[in-house]
């Protein structure tokens, strides 16, 4: 059973945020190997955006909270749980295609690549850090 306190919180994004890094290092990994493929798309992966807004719905409560008589009937607000938010893998149809139909720029995948390795270093710092916090004070 989990403890629903700040650490936990914190912990559980944590948690989130390094396996959705992890799976777009796989996703990124996938695009660079497909560079040559004719008419691949390239694919991205939606998680930071959903998981802000789950996020921000929490804190947003309506001036006037309506009150329901009956289970069906529908709420004037409901908060996002943030538990429920799954990274997603998108097809990006939108960037410009090289002759071959093919979307993948090399140079912007490895720097998305650098840029999600930075990430996933930091958060992994962050992780640490948490847990320090926590071996302090059952020590002291």
């Amino acid at each position: 059973m989990m403890v629903n306190n700040s650490f936990s919180k914190s912990i559980d994004l944590l948690h989130r945020a390094m396996s959705t890094s992890s799976l777009r290092g796989a996703v990124i990994g996938n695009n660079l190997a497909n560079a040559d493929v004719p008419n691949f798309k390239r694919t991205d992966v939606n998680f930071e955006s959903e998981l802000g807004r789950a996020l921000k719905t929490e804190k947003q409560r309506p001036a006037l909270e309506l009150n329901r008589t009956h289970q069906r009937h529908f709420p004037n607000w409901e908060p996002l749980d943030y538990r429920e938010v799954m990274p997603r893998r998108v097809l990006d149809y939108v960037s410009q295609s090289n002759n071959n139909g093919n979307n993948v720029d090399p140079e912007e995948e490895f720097s998305l690549l650098l840029r999600n390795q930075l990430r996933y270093s930091l958060l992994a710092q962050m992780a640490t850090f948490e847990f320090s916090q926590v071996n302090m004070v059952l020590r002291g």
